[in-house]
Protein backbone atom coordinates (compact mmCIF):
# COMPACT_ATOMS: atom_id res chain seq x y z
CA UNK A 1 0.00 0.00 0.00
CA UNK A 2 1.38 3.40 -0.92
CA UNK A 3 2.44 5.68 1.94
CA UNK A 4 2.25 9.46 1.88
CA UNK A 5 4.39 11.90 3.75
CA UNK A 6 3.18 14.85 5.76
CA UNK A 7 3.36 17.27 2.81
CA UNK A 8 1.48 14.90 0.55
CA UNK A 9 -1.25 14.36 3.18
CA UNK A 10 -1.59 18.12 3.71
CA UNK A 11 -1.82 18.65 -0.04
CA UNK A 12 -4.50 16.00 -0.44
CA UNK A 13 -6.43 17.42 2.51
CA UNK A 14 -6.24 20.94 1.06
CA UNK A 15 -7.23 19.63 -2.37
CA UNK A 16 -10.25 17.80 -0.95
CA UNK A 17 -11.38 20.87 1.01
CA UNK A 18 -10.94 23.03 -2.09
CA UNK A 19 -12.91 20.59 -4.20
CA UNK A 20 -15.78 20.66 -1.70
CA UNK A 21 -15.75 24.46 -1.68
CA UNK A 22 -15.71 24.62 -5.47
CA UNK A 23 -18.52 22.07 -5.69
CA UNK A 24 -20.55 24.02 -3.17
CA UNK A 25 -19.96 27.26 -5.06
CA UNK A 26 -20.93 25.54 -8.31
CA UNK A 27 -24.14 24.27 -6.76
CA UNK A 28 -25.00 27.76 -5.52
CA UNK A 29 -24.25 29.27 -8.91
CA UNK A 30 -26.35 26.59 -10.61
CA UNK A 31 -29.22 27.28 -8.25
CA UNK A 32 -28.96 31.00 -8.91
CA UNK A 33 -28.66 30.60 -12.68
CA UNK A 34 -31.69 31.61 -14.74
CA UNK A 35 -33.79 28.84 -16.27
CA UNK A 36 -32.75 27.61 -19.74
CA UNK A 37 -34.19 29.22 -22.88
CA UNK A 38 -37.79 28.61 -23.88
CA UNK A 39 -38.70 25.24 -25.30
CA UNK A 40 -42.16 24.74 -26.79
CA UNK A 41 -44.19 22.62 -29.18
CA UNK A 42 -47.78 22.51 -30.45
CA UNK A 43 -49.27 19.40 -32.02
CA UNK A 44 -52.57 18.14 -33.37
CA UNK A 45 -53.60 15.57 -30.77
CA UNK A 46 -55.10 13.04 -33.19
CA UNK A 47 -52.11 12.83 -35.55
CA UNK A 48 -49.08 14.32 -33.82
CA UNK A 49 -48.69 16.86 -36.63
CA UNK A 50 -46.41 19.67 -35.41
CA UNK A 51 -47.84 23.16 -35.92
CA UNK A 52 -45.30 25.19 -33.92
CA UNK A 53 -41.96 24.31 -32.33
CA UNK A 54 -39.03 26.01 -30.60
CA UNK A 55 -36.12 23.85 -29.41
CA UNK A 56 -38.54 20.92 -28.88
CA UNK A 57 -35.75 18.40 -28.13
CA UNK A 58 -33.80 20.50 -25.63
CA UNK A 59 -33.42 18.73 -22.28
CA UNK A 60 -35.41 20.33 -19.45
CA UNK A 61 -36.32 19.46 -15.87
CA UNK A 62 -40.02 18.50 -15.94
CA UNK A 63 -40.87 19.64 -12.39
CA UNK A 64 -44.49 18.71 -11.59
CA UNK A 65 -45.11 17.70 -15.20
CA UNK A 66 -43.57 14.47 -13.90
CA UNK A 67 -46.96 13.76 -12.34
CA UNK A 68 -48.41 13.24 -15.82
CA UNK A 69 -46.43 10.00 -16.00
CA UNK A 70 -47.46 9.10 -12.44
CA UNK A 71 -51.06 9.58 -13.56
CA UNK A 72 -50.48 7.57 -16.76
CA UNK A 73 -49.21 4.64 -14.66
CA UNK A 74 -52.19 5.00 -12.29
CA UNK A 75 -54.74 5.12 -15.12
CA UNK A 76 -53.12 2.06 -16.69
CA UNK A 77 -53.44 0.15 -13.41
CA UNK A 78 -57.10 1.21 -13.16
CA UNK A 79 -57.81 0.14 -16.72
CA UNK A 80 -56.16 -3.24 -16.11
CA UNK A 81 -58.12 -3.62 -12.83
CA UNK A 82 -54.99 -3.97 -10.73
CA UNK A 83 -56.35 -1.19 -8.52
CA UNK A 84 -59.75 0.48 -8.08
CA UNK A 85 -60.82 4.08 -7.58
CA UNK A 86 -62.10 3.36 -4.07
CA UNK A 87 -59.03 1.35 -3.05
CA UNK A 88 -57.22 2.74 -0.01
CA UNK A 89 -53.66 4.02 -0.50
CA UNK A 90 -51.38 3.79 2.58
CA UNK A 91 -49.51 6.98 3.48
CA UNK A 92 -45.92 6.24 4.51
CA UNK A 93 -43.67 8.54 6.52
CA UNK A 94 -41.65 9.08 3.34
CA UNK A 95 -44.72 10.17 1.37
CA UNK A 96 -45.94 12.45 4.16
CA UNK A 97 -42.48 14.10 4.38
CA UNK A 98 -42.68 15.54 0.87
CA UNK A 99 -42.40 19.32 0.66
CA UNK A 100 -45.38 21.42 -0.43
CA UNK A 101 -47.41 21.59 -2.50
CA UNK A 102 -49.19 18.77 -0.69
CA UNK A 103 -52.47 17.65 0.80
CA UNK A 104 -50.93 17.44 4.26
CA UNK A 105 -51.23 13.66 4.53
CA UNK A 106 -50.38 12.06 7.88
CA UNK A 107 -48.21 8.91 8.17
CA UNK A 108 -50.25 5.79 8.88
CA UNK A 109 -53.46 7.17 7.36
CA UNK A 110 -55.03 6.19 4.05
CA UNK A 111 -56.68 7.97 1.15
CA UNK A 112 -58.55 6.56 -1.82
CA UNK A 113 -56.97 6.27 -5.26
CA UNK A 114 -59.59 8.74 -6.51
CA UNK A 115 -58.64 11.32 -3.87
CA UNK A 116 -54.96 10.90 -4.67
CA UNK A 117 -55.59 11.38 -8.40
CA UNK A 118 -57.57 14.55 -7.79
CA UNK A 119 -54.84 15.76 -5.43
CA UNK A 120 -52.28 15.42 -8.23
CA UNK A 121 -54.48 17.04 -10.85
CA UNK A 122 -55.71 20.01 -8.83
CA UNK A 123 -53.15 20.84 -6.14
CA UNK A 124 -50.14 19.01 -7.64
CA UNK A 125 -49.81 17.24 -4.30
CA UNK A 126 -46.35 15.72 -3.85
CA UNK A 127 -47.35 13.56 -0.89
CA UNK A 128 -50.22 12.00 -2.86
CA UNK A 129 -47.92 11.37 -5.84
CA UNK A 130 -45.40 9.47 -3.71
CA UNK A 131 -48.17 7.49 -1.99
CA UNK A 132 -49.48 6.36 -5.40
CA UNK A 133 -45.95 5.53 -6.53
CA UNK A 134 -45.35 3.37 -3.47
CA UNK A 135 -48.68 1.59 -3.99
CA UNK A 136 -47.86 0.75 -7.61
CA UNK A 137 -44.11 0.18 -7.35
CA UNK A 138 -43.45 -0.88 -3.78
CA UNK A 139 -41.06 2.03 -3.35
CA UNK A 140 -40.73 5.43 -4.97
CA UNK A 141 -37.33 4.52 -6.46
CA UNK A 142 -38.71 1.36 -8.04
CA UNK A 143 -41.76 3.24 -9.32
CA UNK A 144 -39.48 5.84 -10.94
CA UNK A 145 -37.73 3.03 -12.82
CA UNK A 146 -41.10 1.75 -13.98
CA UNK A 147 -42.02 5.29 -15.10
CA UNK A 148 -38.86 5.58 -17.18
CA UNK A 149 -39.36 2.18 -18.79
CA UNK A 150 -42.95 3.06 -19.68
CA UNK A 151 -41.86 6.44 -21.05
CA UNK A 152 -39.32 4.79 -23.35
CA UNK A 153 -41.91 2.23 -24.46
CA UNK A 154 -44.21 5.11 -25.44
CA UNK A 155 -41.40 6.66 -27.51
CA UNK A 156 -40.20 9.27 -24.98
CA UNK A 157 -36.55 8.49 -25.69
CA UNK A 158 -35.01 11.56 -24.03
CA UNK A 159 -36.90 11.28 -20.74
CA UNK A 160 -35.64 9.97 -17.39
CA UNK A 161 -37.55 9.94 -14.09
CA UNK A 162 -36.10 9.53 -10.60
CA UNK A 163 -39.15 10.35 -8.47
CA UNK A 164 -42.95 10.36 -8.67
CA UNK A 165 -43.56 14.02 -7.87
CA UNK A 166 -41.18 16.17 -9.88
CA UNK A 167 -39.44 17.69 -6.86
CA UNK A 168 -35.93 18.90 -7.86
CA UNK A 169 -33.61 16.11 -9.02
CA UNK A 170 -30.49 16.55 -11.13
CA UNK A 171 -31.07 13.42 -13.24
CA UNK A 172 -34.75 14.03 -14.00
CA UNK A 173 -35.03 15.14 -17.61
CA UNK A 174 -37.51 15.38 -20.45
CA UNK A 175 -38.24 17.40 -23.59
CA UNK A 176 -41.18 19.35 -24.94
CA UNK A 177 -41.62 16.76 -27.69
CA UNK A 178 -41.69 13.91 -25.18
CA UNK A 179 -44.21 15.69 -22.94
CA UNK A 180 -46.49 16.38 -25.91
CA UNK A 181 -46.39 12.68 -26.76
CA UNK A 182 -47.27 11.78 -23.16
CA UNK A 183 -50.19 14.22 -23.16
CA UNK A 184 -51.53 12.81 -26.42
CA UNK A 185 -51.31 9.27 -25.07
CA UNK A 186 -53.08 10.24 -21.84
CA UNK A 187 -55.94 11.62 -23.94
CA UNK A 188 -56.13 8.74 -26.43
CA UNK A 189 -55.38 5.81 -24.10
CA UNK A 190 -57.65 6.88 -21.24
CA UNK A 191 -60.68 8.79 -22.55
CA UNK A 192 -62.64 7.58 -19.52
CA UNK A 193 -60.22 9.32 -17.13
CA UNK A 194 -59.04 12.36 -19.10
CA UNK A 195 -62.09 14.49 -18.07
CA UNK A 196 -60.69 14.45 -14.52
CA UNK A 197 -58.10 17.01 -15.68
CA UNK A 198 -60.84 19.65 -15.98
CA UNK A 199 -61.85 19.27 -12.31
CA UNK A 200 -62.01 22.86 -10.98
CA UNK A 201 -61.88 21.83 -7.30
CA UNK A 202 -62.67 19.05 -4.88
CA UNK A 203 -63.25 18.76 -1.16
CA UNK A 204 -60.73 16.78 0.87
CA UNK A 205 -61.28 16.31 4.60
CA UNK A 206 -63.11 19.60 4.92
CA UNK A 207 -60.68 21.51 2.70
CA UNK A 208 -61.52 23.03 -0.65
CA UNK A 209 -58.68 22.10 -3.00
CA UNK A 210 -58.56 24.37 -6.07
CA UNK A 211 -57.07 23.54 -9.44
CA UNK A 212 -53.81 25.49 -9.93
CA UNK A 213 -54.02 25.42 -13.75
CA UNK A 214 -55.42 28.84 -14.71
CA UNK A 215 -55.53 27.93 -18.41
CA UNK A 216 -58.80 26.11 -17.67
CA UNK A 217 -60.48 29.48 -17.15
CA UNK A 218 -58.30 31.79 -19.23
CA UNK A 219 -58.63 30.13 -22.63
CA UNK A 220 -61.93 28.85 -24.13
CA UNK A 221 -61.84 25.14 -24.92
CA UNK A 222 -58.90 24.18 -22.68
CA UNK A 223 -59.73 21.15 -20.52
CA UNK A 224 -56.35 20.04 -18.99
CA UNK A 225 -53.49 19.03 -18.32
CA UNK A 226 -50.73 20.27 -15.88
CA UNK A 227 -48.49 23.04 -14.55
CA UNK A 228 -45.01 22.72 -13.06
CA UNK A 229 -42.17 24.80 -11.65
CA UNK A 230 -38.68 24.35 -10.28
CA UNK A 231 -35.99 27.02 -10.31
CA UNK A 232 -33.91 25.08 -12.84
CA UNK A 233 -36.68 24.93 -15.44
CA UNK A 234 -38.88 28.00 -14.96
CA UNK A 235 -42.66 27.80 -15.32
CA UNK A 236 -43.83 24.84 -17.39
CA UNK A 237 -47.19 24.03 -18.93
CA UNK A 238 -48.76 21.13 -20.77
CA UNK A 239 -52.15 22.15 -22.14
CA UNK A 240 -54.83 20.62 -24.34
CA UNK A 241 -58.06 22.04 -25.70
CA UNK A 242 -60.68 21.59 -28.38
CA UNK A 243 -62.12 24.05 -30.89
CA UNK A 244 -64.55 23.05 -33.63
CA UNK A 245 -63.82 19.40 -32.91
CA UNK A 246 -60.03 19.78 -33.34
CA UNK A 247 -57.90 19.06 -30.27
CA UNK A 248 -54.44 20.57 -29.90
CA UNK A 249 -51.72 19.78 -27.36
CA UNK A 250 -49.18 22.41 -26.37
CA UNK A 251 -46.06 22.28 -24.18
CA UNK A 252 -44.21 25.31 -22.82
CA UNK A 253 -40.95 25.21 -20.81
CA UNK A 254 -38.95 28.05 -19.31
CA UNK A 255 -41.34 30.99 -18.83
CA UNK A 256 -40.06 33.55 -16.30
CA UNK A 257 -43.50 34.12 -14.75
CA UNK A 258 -46.95 32.54 -14.77
CA UNK A 259 -48.51 35.37 -16.80
CA UNK A 260 -45.81 34.80 -19.44
CA UNK A 261 -46.38 31.05 -19.34
CA UNK A 262 -50.14 31.38 -19.78
CA UNK A 263 -49.75 34.09 -22.39
CA UNK A 264 -47.20 32.04 -24.31
CA UNK A 265 -49.49 29.04 -24.32
CA UNK A 266 -52.41 31.17 -25.51
CA UNK A 267 -50.23 32.49 -28.35
CA UNK A 268 -49.31 28.92 -29.30
CA UNK A 269 -52.94 27.83 -29.42
CA UNK A 270 -54.04 30.94 -31.31
CA UNK A 271 -51.32 30.39 -33.92
CA UNK A 272 -52.25 26.73 -34.26
CA UNK A 273 -55.94 27.32 -34.84
CA UNK A 274 -55.13 30.14 -37.25
CA UNK A 275 -52.89 27.80 -39.23
CA UNK A 276 -55.73 25.28 -39.40
CA UNK A 277 -58.20 28.02 -40.48
CA UNK A 278 -60.42 27.33 -37.49
CA UNK A 279 -62.39 30.45 -36.45
CA UNK A 280 -62.19 31.88 -32.95
CA UNK A 281 -65.15 31.13 -30.67
CA UNK A 282 -66.58 34.64 -31.02
CA UNK A 283 -67.32 36.70 -27.94
CA UNK A 284 -65.23 34.57 -25.59
CA UNK A 285 -62.02 36.49 -24.87
CA UNK A 286 -58.76 35.06 -26.13
CA UNK A 287 -55.62 35.93 -24.22
CA UNK A 288 -52.28 36.88 -25.74
CA UNK A 289 -49.00 37.33 -23.94
CA UNK A 290 -49.36 41.11 -23.96
CA UNK A 291 -52.85 40.90 -22.47
CA UNK A 292 -52.09 38.23 -19.87
CA UNK A 293 -53.35 39.33 -16.47
CA UNK A 294 -50.88 39.56 -13.62
CA UNK A 295 -51.86 36.51 -11.62
CA UNK A 296 -50.71 35.72 -8.09
CA UNK A 297 -47.98 33.09 -7.98
CA UNK A 298 -49.63 29.97 -6.60
CA UNK A 299 -46.41 27.94 -6.50
CA UNK A 300 -43.64 29.97 -4.95
CA UNK A 301 -40.66 27.77 -5.81
CA UNK A 302 -40.98 24.05 -6.43
CA UNK A 303 -43.01 24.30 -3.28
CA UNK A 304 -46.01 26.22 -2.03
CA UNK A 305 -48.02 26.46 1.13
CA UNK A 306 -49.90 23.41 2.32
CA UNK A 307 -53.63 23.59 1.66
CA UNK A 308 -55.23 26.12 4.00
CA UNK A 309 -57.97 24.60 6.10
CA UNK A 310 -61.37 26.17 5.51
CA UNK A 311 -64.66 25.07 7.00
CA UNK A 312 -66.82 23.37 4.37
CA UNK A 313 -69.66 25.44 3.00
CA UNK A 314 -73.04 24.24 4.27
CA UNK A 315 -74.95 22.43 1.59
CA UNK A 316 -78.37 23.84 0.85
CA UNK A 317 -81.01 21.15 1.40
CA UNK A 318 -82.73 20.33 -1.88
CA UNK A 319 -85.61 17.88 -2.05
CA UNK A 320 -85.36 15.07 -4.57
CA UNK A 321 -87.63 15.81 -7.51
CA UNK A 322 -88.40 13.81 -10.60
CA UNK A 323 -87.51 16.45 -13.16
CA UNK A 324 -84.03 17.92 -13.59
CA UNK A 325 -85.72 21.06 -14.88
CA UNK A 326 -87.40 21.35 -11.48
CA UNK A 327 -83.98 21.08 -9.79
CA UNK A 328 -82.67 23.83 -12.05
CA UNK A 329 -85.50 26.11 -10.95
CA UNK A 330 -84.50 25.67 -7.29
CA UNK A 331 -80.87 26.74 -7.79
CA UNK A 332 -79.67 29.85 -6.08
CA UNK A 333 -76.57 30.24 -8.32
CA UNK A 334 -77.23 32.15 -11.57
CA UNK A 335 -77.22 29.83 -14.58
CA UNK A 336 -75.05 32.00 -16.83
CA UNK A 337 -72.85 29.36 -18.43
CA UNK A 338 -73.11 27.26 -21.56
CA UNK A 339 -71.34 24.37 -23.24
CA UNK A 340 -70.40 24.56 -26.91
CA UNK A 341 -69.93 21.39 -28.94
CA UNK A 342 -68.84 22.72 -32.31
CA UNK A 343 -69.45 24.99 -35.27
CA UNK A 344 -71.18 23.61 -38.36
CA UNK A 345 -71.86 24.66 -41.92
CA UNK A 346 -75.58 23.87 -41.71
CA UNK A 347 -78.26 24.47 -39.11
CA UNK A 348 -79.50 20.83 -39.13
CA UNK A 349 -75.97 19.57 -38.36
CA UNK A 350 -75.64 22.04 -35.49
CA UNK A 351 -79.09 21.07 -34.18
CA UNK A 352 -78.17 17.37 -34.18
CA UNK A 353 -74.94 18.07 -32.26
CA UNK A 354 -76.68 20.32 -29.72
CA UNK A 355 -79.50 17.80 -29.23
CA UNK A 356 -77.02 15.01 -28.59
CA UNK A 357 -75.15 17.20 -26.09
CA UNK A 358 -78.42 18.13 -24.38
CA UNK A 359 -79.26 14.45 -23.91
CA UNK A 360 -75.80 13.72 -22.48
CA UNK A 361 -75.97 16.72 -20.14
CA UNK A 362 -79.56 15.94 -18.98
CA UNK A 363 -80.04 19.66 -18.37
CA UNK A 364 -80.17 22.97 -20.19
CA UNK A 365 -81.62 24.42 -23.39
CA UNK A 366 -80.47 24.01 -26.97
CA UNK A 367 -79.09 27.23 -28.45
CA UNK A 368 -78.00 27.69 -32.07
CA UNK A 369 -76.11 30.80 -33.10
CA UNK A 370 -75.37 31.92 -36.65
CA UNK A 371 -71.98 33.66 -37.02
CA UNK A 372 -70.28 35.18 -40.04
CA UNK A 373 -66.86 33.93 -41.16
CA UNK A 374 -64.77 34.65 -44.21
CA UNK A 375 -66.77 33.54 -47.22
CA UNK A 376 -69.88 32.33 -45.46
CA UNK A 377 -71.61 31.41 -42.21
CA UNK A 378 -71.27 28.90 -39.41
CA UNK A 379 -73.78 27.63 -36.87
CA UNK A 380 -72.57 27.28 -33.29
CA UNK A 381 -74.15 24.42 -31.34
CA UNK A 382 -74.59 25.19 -27.64
CA UNK A 383 -76.54 24.07 -24.60
CA UNK A 384 -77.26 26.93 -22.20
CA UNK A 385 -78.64 27.39 -18.69
CA UNK A 386 -75.87 26.00 -16.47
CA UNK A 387 -74.05 27.19 -13.41
CA UNK A 388 -70.28 27.13 -13.90
CA UNK A 389 -69.95 23.90 -11.88
CA UNK A 390 -72.75 22.21 -13.86
CA UNK A 391 -71.21 23.30 -17.16
CA UNK A 392 -67.86 21.69 -16.39
CA UNK A 393 -69.59 18.54 -15.19
CA UNK A 394 -71.69 18.37 -18.35
CA UNK A 395 -68.59 18.85 -20.51
CA UNK A 396 -66.97 15.96 -18.66
CA UNK A 397 -69.91 13.67 -19.43
CA UNK A 398 -69.90 14.72 -23.07
CA UNK A 399 -66.14 14.16 -23.30
CA UNK A 400 -66.73 10.52 -22.37
CA UNK A 401 -68.35 10.22 -25.80
CA UNK A 402 -65.21 11.63 -27.45
CA UNK A 403 -67.09 14.76 -28.46
CA UNK A 404 -65.34 18.13 -28.32
CA UNK A 405 -66.77 20.45 -25.69
CA UNK A 406 -65.86 23.83 -24.21
CA UNK A 407 -67.35 25.90 -21.40
CA UNK A 408 -68.31 29.53 -22.17
CA UNK A 409 -70.33 32.28 -20.58
CA UNK A 410 -73.74 32.20 -22.23
CA UNK A 411 -75.44 35.15 -23.88
CA UNK A 412 -79.14 35.76 -23.68
CA UNK A 413 -81.11 33.28 -25.76
CA UNK A 414 -81.85 34.45 -29.26
CA UNK A 415 -84.60 33.52 -31.67
CA UNK A 416 -82.88 30.21 -32.47
CA UNK A 417 -83.18 28.93 -28.89
CA UNK A 418 -85.57 26.12 -28.15
CA UNK A 419 -86.40 24.21 -24.94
Amino acid sequence: MARFGCHERNFLRSFAIGAVLVAGLGARLAAAAPPPPRSAILEVAATGRILQAQDPDGLRHPASLTKLMTLYMTFQALRDRRIAMDELVPVSAHAASMQPTKLGLVPGTRITVHQAILGLITRSANDAAVALGELLGGSEARFAQMMTLRAHALGMRRTNFVNASGLPAAEQWTTARDMALLARRLISDFPQYYPLFSTPSFTFRGQTVLNLDRMLKLYPGVDGLKTGFVDASGRNLVTSGVRSGVRLVGVEFGARSWPRAYGGMADLLNAGYLALNIPAPGPAREMTASAAPVLPSLIARAHAETVVRRPPLPAAPVRRVASLRRVASLRQVPARWAIQVGSFRTRPAALRAASSARRAASLGKIHLERVAIRGGWLWRAQVTGFTEHEAYGACGRIAHRRTGCLVVRSESARRYARG
